[in-house]
């Protein structure tokens, strides 16, 4: 009996990926439930090796294989993603394995080659190509940017399973294995910060990619390359996808901020209460307190983001900075937003965030609030008027 077995997905194919139970940190991106690196076995006439894991999850993988069959049977590889989260244990896989042949898009030959220099042909196949396994086919279609260039997913037609890549994956090490064995909430809420941190910049390529999975058949299963795999809930899930794709925004206000001697902290609370008072929910998220990850997840359906730093050394606080920069790349759409902060004898720092907004296509609700080191109670009173103006503004953008 192999330490790892496989799990069957469906007649014939099975997951034989590895749970990442330990990682908190995906390239900045903050996993505190971990994650998976799902690889799936088709088993046909010929067998067919769907994506692979991260390296030091390769042991593992080969285990679950050969719980299935002799690892020597597999005669494909398919690499979906170069991405080293698929495809950093390729090179020991093509060792252990010795596949007839590795099959990626044009781009991810490229770069494959260009990852592990290995003295190894790679084969490119064209989006609508297939390929025969004898009793089942593998039909391959690009998504370019979603979220590399070289993304592609591979449908297995006999099966209707969509393997999706990085699509309709959340970060979520857990012991089960598909969507109807976790809570809805869980779902909902990893799938949305999965989203947020990862597809939010591309969303407008979202719905041809929605359009055109569904156009290459039947669709019982998708197959994501991290998290559970749906099979009950597929229609929430592209649903959910559709709307954040759309940029449909509730009626909410994400304010955010750092602070030094509490004085922007006060005003941040100024703010929120302002917002609220005016019928719209606030998210307060001191950033001592909120990694970047979590931020972005609010923001996804949020409507506005009111920003506070406190000037430091001519300039807005460095946790301040890394959000909105981190942001800034995540692209989010038809928001309003606003700024306030302390400073002492100099006081850039809003006019700097109010900048920075605007590089984010962030229209202003009304100009920024300043206090001098500590804010008295008229400065309160203008935080929050700021909030009130702001929750008008996301009256107007949600109604």
């Amino acid at each position: 009996m192999q330490t790892f077995p496989a799990v069957q997905v469906s007649q014939n194919v099975y997951w034989v990926g590895a749970i990442d139970w330990g990682i908190r940190d995906f390239h900045g991106y903050q996993t505190p439930r971990g994650s998976t690196y799902n690889a799936y076995l088709v088993v046909a006439d010929e067998v067919a090796l769907i994506d692979t894991v991260k390296a030091s999850f390769c042991e593992e993988m080969l285990s679950r294989i050969a719980s299935v069959l002799d690892p020597g049977s597999v005669s494909y590889i398919v690499s979906n993603h170069a991405e080293m989260d698929h495809s950093s244990a390729l090179p020991q896989a093509i060792s252990a394995l010795n596949p007839e042949q590795v099959l990626a898009s044009t781009l991810g030959v490229k770069a494959l080659r260009d990852h592990f220099h290995l003295d190894r042909e790679f084969t490119a196949v064209k989006d609508g190509q297939t390929l025969s396994l004898g009793s089942m086919t593998l039909a391959f279609a690009e998504m370019r940017m979603l979220h590399w260039p070289d993304s592609m997913a591979t449908y297995l037609p006999e099966k209707a399973i969509l393997f999706s890549n990085d699509a309709f994956g959340m970060h979520l090490a857990t012991s089960e294995r598909f969507d109807d064995e976790l809570e809805d909430s869980l779902l909902e809420s990893e799938a949305a910060k999965y989203y947020a941190n990862i597809l939010m910049p591309l969303g407008q390529l979202i719905p041809r990619a929605i359009e055109k999975a569904t156009k290459l058949g039947e669709i019982k299963l998708i197959a994501p390359s991290h998290g559970p795999i749906w099979r009950q809930k597929l229609g929430r899930i592209i649903e959910l996808y559709s709307s954040w794709a759309g940029s449909k925004k509730s009626s909410k206000a994400v304010v955010i901020y750092d602070t030094m001697w509490q004085s922007t902290a006060t005003m941040a609370k100024a703010v929120t209460e302002g917002i609220t008072a005016a019928g719209v929910e606030a998210k307060l998220l001191p950033l001592r307190a909120s990694h970047r990850s979590e931020v972005a997840a609010e923001v996804l359906d949020a409507a506005a983001l009111v920003v506070g730093s406190p000037t430091l050394n001519n300039t807005i606080f460095p946790t301040v900075a890394d959000v909105l920069t981190y942001l800034k790349g995540l692209k989010p759409k038809n928001m309003v937003g606003a700024a306030f902060g302390s400073h002492g004898w100099s006081g850039e720092g809003v006019g700097q965030l109010e900048a920075a907004l605007g590089e984010m296509k962030i229209e202003l609700a009304a100009p920024g609030v300043k206090a001098v080191y500590v804010p008295d109670s008229a400065v309160l009173v203008q935080c929050f008027a700021l909030g009130q103006a702001v929750a008008e503004k996301v009256k107007e953008r949600v109604s």
